[in-house]
């Protein structure tokens, strides 16, 4: 039965601004304070899904989350109405603010842990909704990330969503999960992606045994599972997760030299489950990881073309780091797997610490499962444009530091949110 891959990418939130708060995250800290463009952010976001549509593959959305959260708030004390909750934390204490003002929910690779139906015991597609409980911001996502999921995949005959594991057991998500397979309907290989703790250095955000019990919930084969640990050079480096220096699609694996403690373990362990693997390392000596990370070479989204090959989405800052770029074009004149690159522009996703990839949960479905996916999260030409209408009509212009504190700002951000759920058919 013939299998498709669908990109769901989150459509980049009226609340998009730049706080500072991913530590660990060095576009984050670096540009934190500056203005940002909330609009602009969305559309160049909806650009990219435009592009993936234009190439012939499926594309789907997830909603920005309701922020600021005033829930959030009351939670730990705060009282009186949405407005009256959200200034009183302001006057308080700004940074309770700035993290439940945070539109990093765009960043869909971080919402789950997916594993397709030929890698599952049950055959079903299956989803762990991630705790991202390293960072307060993050952390907080879990709860409406997970009944988002449960809304579009609620079909139990081809779908089993879960709620997080422990939060004690920190799990980003498919940031630091790969999957390589000989096409999307065969069985994978599933590669997880941990971090060991230590003291000093940038925080391993992923915990190996939040990932074992994922691997357990969704009845992968252990004979086709792997459990790798990024390395410590490059969580130091400012590779936060694995897809800033690693991607893997189908038989390819596109990786830098340094992105695994064990490198040449992993390759071994993959060409042992799937011969027809090809593993494309980009060597330290061409491509240094700071220029990795500085451009987010690997932060890519590597898809399958439907008139066969491979292509990279890559944001423009591949194309301004010389390194890369050269790099990149020695690769497509081979005779590689990888024939095309296609450049978007995501700076204003990227300038807080988020590529194309970031951007994106794949779901591989085959016929069946598709039909089943609720229809107002799958993009085609008139709801694109619909999209696109009301982030212009709706979407602030700009966000500066101190705007978090304007109730002006938070109606404008809860007033987009709702005019985008009434568009969608949604409730509330």
């Amino acid at each position: 039965m013939s299998f498709v891959e669908i990109n769901f990418d989150g459509l980049i939130g009226p609340t998009h601004n730049y706080a500072g708060l991913s530590f660990g995250n060095i576009a984050s800290a670096n540009n934190a304070g500056q203005t940002a463009r909330p609009r602009l952010a969305a559309l160049q976001g909806l650009a990219k899904m435009r592009a993936l549509m234009d190439l012939g593959l499926p594309q789907g959305f997830l909603l920005p989350l309701e922020r600021p959260n005033a829930h959030v708030l009351r939670g730990i004390g705060f009282a009186g109405t949405d407005a009256e909750v959200c200034a009183a934390a302001w006057a308080a204490d700004p940074g309770l603010l700035r993290n439940v003002s945070a539109a990093s929910a765009m960043w869909t690779a971080n919402a789950a842990t997916v594993s397709p139906g030929p890698d599952t015991r049950d055959g079903r597609c299956h989803l762990s909704v991630a705790n991202l409980s390293t960072m307060l911001h993050r952390s907080i996502e879990a709860p409406e990330t997970e009944a988002t999921l449960r809304t579009i995949f609620a079909d139990t005959r081809h779908f089993a969503v879960h709620g997080p594991v422990l939060a004690k057991l920190g799990d980003e998500g498919a940031a630091n999960h790969m999957r390589l397979c000989a096409h999307h309907g065969a069985p994978g290989v599933e590669v997880f992606v941990y971090g060991e703790q230590r003291a000093g250095g940038f925080p391993a955000r992923q915990d190996r045994r939040a990932f074992e019990a994922i691997a357990r919930r969704h009845g992968l084969d252990p004979a086709r599972t792997l459990f790798v640990q990024q390395s410590v050079a490059a969580i130091d480096a400012g590779a936060f997760h694995n897809d800033v220096v690693a991607v893997a699609n189908e038989t390819v694996l596109f990786t830098h030299e340094q992105a695994f403690e064990d490198p040449q373990a992993l390759y071994d362990a993959i060409r042992t489950r799937l011969p027809e693997a090809v593993v494309v390392e980009v060597p330290a000596s061409r491509v240094s990881l700071a220029d990795a990370i500085r451009s987010y070479l690997f932060n890519s989204q590597l898809v399958s073309l439907p008139s066969g090959g491979m292509a990279l989405v890559l944001p423009g800052e591949a194309q301004e780091t010389p390194s890369v770029w050269t790099w990149l074009q020695e690769l497509v004149a081979g005779n590689g797997p990888i024939r095309q690159l296609i450049v978007k522009d995501v700076r204003e996703s990227m300038r807080n610490g988020g590529g194309p990839a970031c951007l994106r949960l794949r779901v591989a479905v085959d016929a069946a499962a598709m039909a089943a996916i609720d229809p107002r999260f799958l993009l085609d030409d008139g709801k694109w444009e619909g999209l696109h209408r009301l982030v212009e009509a709706h979407w602030p212009e700009t966000i500066a530091p101190d705007d978090l504190g304007n109730p002006d700002l938070w109606e404008t951000c809860w007033s987009a949110r709702r005019a985008l759920r009434a568009h969608l058919g949604l409730a509330g």
